[in-house]
Formats: C-alpha cells, sequence, structure tokens
C-alpha cells in the first residue's frame, strides 16, 4: 500500500521576524527622514521666494510713487514761495497742506516713535518718506476712485487772462485745494475777464507717508512697510489712514540726490542757492536738512525742493524663522549723512535677509529744474 508522505510547513523564526521588522523600521526612518527633509526644503525654498517677492513689490511700491512726486497735472509748483519752515507731513488743516504743496518729496532720517503724529507702531532708527502729488487720473476714470470716495481734490488754473485767477498777481490763485470737489472754480485757457469759460477738471489730491512699523497686526511682531494716507473721515474733515503694504520690510534707508552746484561756489553764495541747476543730482544725502552744512529752516527748505532722485534701501526677511539656521550678517543699506556706510549689525536670530535696493529719479521734479 503506497502512503503519501507527510509535508511539515516551516514558518519564520523569531529571529528572522526580528531582522525583517528592524530593516523595515530602517527602511521607514530613512524614508521619513527623506520626506521631513524635503519637506523642509520645500518650506524654505516657498520662504525664500516670497521674502524675495515681498522685497521686489516694496521697491516697486515706493518707486512708482516716488516717480510721480510732485505730479500737479499742468501746473508748476516751481512758481510757487517756499515754505519759511518745513512741513509737518501730518497737517489735516487745509492752509497748512497748501502751504506744503511747494516740496513734494519730504522725509525723516532714523526716526524716533513720536515725531509724527499720524503714523504708530514706528519702528525706531528707520527712515520715513513723504510724497506729495495728484493722482494722474480723474476721479471716476480708469482705475480711480469715484469722488464720492472723499479727499482732498486739487484743481489747477489754466487761465492767463482773468484777474482773479492770474498766478502772476499771487502765485497762490493758480490753484486751488479743497475737501468737496463742487467747491473747486478755476478755469481753463478758454476764461477771460467777460468769459467765465469752462471749468478745469479735479484731480484728487495725495499725501503719502511711507513707514516701517514693528508688527503687521497687533503685536504679531512682523515689521512691515505701512503707508499713512490723507483723506476724508465720515465727517468729511482731512484725516490719516494707514495701510499695511508689504510683510516682512524690516528696515527702509534713504538717500536723496540733490540737484546742487559745486560745493566750493555754492559756499560763496551760501548753501541755499540751487546754481545753475540741471535736472541731474550733485550729491546724495541721507538728510537733506543738514547737507551742505545747512543750519537753518529755509536752507532745509531749499535743500529738499531741490530733491531730484532717491536711492532705495530696502531690508526684507523671511516671515517665520529657519530651524538650524542663525543670521550672523550685518547688512550696509546705503550711506549715512556723514558718509560713511549705514551698517545694520547682525540680528542673531533665526530669520533669513535680503537687501534690496535702487535709484529712482524724480522726472517731474529733476524737469522743471533744467535751466
Amino acid at each position: 500500500m503506497n502512503r503519501t508522505p507527510i509535508l511539515h510547513s516551516r514558518g519564520f523564526t523569531l529571529i528572522e521576524l526580528m531582522v525583517a521588522m528592524t530593516i523595515s523600521l530602517i527602511l521607514l526612518a530613512g524614508m521619513a527622514s527623506l520626506f521631513v527633509q524635503n519637506s523642509r526644503t520645500q518650506i524654505e525654498i516657498e520662504a525664500s521666494n516670497r521674502k524675495i517677492e515681498n522685497g521686489r513689490y516694496g521697491v516697486q511700491t515706493l518707486a512708482g510713487d516716488i516717480r510721480n512726486a510732485g505730479y500737479f497735472g499742468e501746473f508748476d509748483p516751481g512758481r510757487l514761495i517756499s515754505p519759511v519752515t518745513m512741513p509737518d507731513p501730518c497737517a489735516t488743516d487745509l492752509t497748512l497742506v497748501r502751504a506744503a504743496l511747494p516740496v513734494p518729496v519730504q522725509g525723516l532720517d532714523n526716526a524716533t516713535a513720536t515725531q509724527l503724529s499720524c503714523i504708530s507702531d514706528l519702528k525706531v532708527g528707520t527712515d520715513v518718506l513723504v510724497i506729495r502729488r495728484v493722482e494722474t487720473c480723474l476721479p471716476g476714470e480708469l482705475s480711480c476712485d469715484p469722488v464720492s470716495e472723499g479727499g482732498a481734490f486739487f484743481q489747477a488754473s489754466l487761465c492767463f487772462d482773468n484777474p482773479d485767477e492770474l498766478a502772476s498777481a499771487d502765485p497762490l490763485k493758480s490753484f486751488d485745494l479743497d475737501t468737496r470737489e463742487s467747491g473747486l472754480t478755476r478755469h481753463g485757457r478758454d476764461c477771460s475777464a467777460t468769459n467765465a469759460g469752462t471749468l478745469v477738471p479735479v484731480r484728487r489730491y495725495l499725501t503719502h507717508i511711507y513707514f516701517v512699523a514693528n508688527n503687521d497686526n497687533d503685536n504679531d511682531g512682523i515689521p512691515t512697510l505701512k503707508r499713512a494716507v490723507l483723506g476724508t473721515n465720515a465727517g468729511g474733515d482731512l484725516a490719516f489712514t494707514i495701510q499695511p503694504l508689504v510683510e516682512g520690510i524690516e528696515n527702509l534707508q534713504l538717500e536723496y540726490g540733490l540737484d546742487r552746484d559745486d560745493p566750493a561756489i555754492a559756499a560763496t553764495v551760501g548753501p541755499a542757492a540751487p546754481l545753475f541747476a540741471d535736472g541731474t543730482a550733485d550729491l546724495y544725502n541721507s538728510n537733506p536738512a543738514t547737507a551742505n552744512d545747512c543750519g537753518d529752516e529755509l536752507c532745509a527748505v531749499a535743500n529738499w525742493r531741490s530733491v531730484v532722485a532717491v536711492k532705495l534701501n530696502l531690508l526684507a526677511r523671511n516671515i517665520a524663522p529657519s530651524i538650524g539656521y542663525v543670521d550672523s550678517n550685518s547688512y550696509v543699506l546705503g550711506n549715512l549723512a556723514s558718509g560713511r556706510p549705514n551698517t545694520v549689525a547682525a540680528a542673531n536670530d533665526r530669520y533669513k535677509r535680503n537687501v534690496f535696493q535702487s535709484l529712482v529719479a524724480m522726472p517731474n521734479l529733476a524737469g522743471r529744474r533744467v535751466k
């Protein structure tokens, strides 16, 4: 009788199972480590891209406004008498706002927290930039806000025949500024003493104050480039509102290009005299109020009115810290008023940073100075 042999099946031994589990755990740990490293690398790349984009956008935003500084349509503010003192950037009284119009660009070098009443949370030691101009488009057209949005409105007279608008008799008659569009009555070239002519279109008058704040929102610790904008409140009065612009902008330092003559010649007639103005910058200084040995308000105003270019220096950082990184680098942001490099000491924290620089010409101001 044939008997079928009995086959005994064998399983894995405990040692074999432990070896297999150990190898699997090693592979799993390696894959997890690779995944974590790839995730961190992706996060760092995205953070770096965001930082670069924020820095570029910050420069672009500032540069666009700086290029338009002093734009008042067909009106030339060079005919206006300079203020005897430096204008208050935070002024909301119409008389003071009108008086500040001849100074299209103004700034504070290494500002302190209490220098300007209309901004808050200023990062001490950073610069403040003030731009005055009108909108390049008319209210309600293209991308311009309608008149109903309020604000200060500007109207330049093109009439040279009517004594009530004759600039030669009183430069202040050549333009008007009001919080109500209906209150502006300056006329075009077709006016005369006997014919009122057509009214000139109005443009929204802008005062923009750029500064670096310590926080984007309350106590979030994210330095942010912000802008205070002159407009009207619910009661129709002039007031400033603050707009956050770009997160991660940690420092703003500016140098202003002054259209001045050779200092040796200027010294013979006083530093306030803009000799042989040609629309190009002869010197750069972070504080025009003291440039060329300026010692009084009249000289400071004259220097600010001679600005034709601005050097931008922005320091941008990541929004979140980077694990395992320490920023031990120092950064040079232009020059101090003394001419020495403006060096920002190393923060020794975990945020990565980049410097962004740009030279911005102001054609409206430079073109009016060409002799």
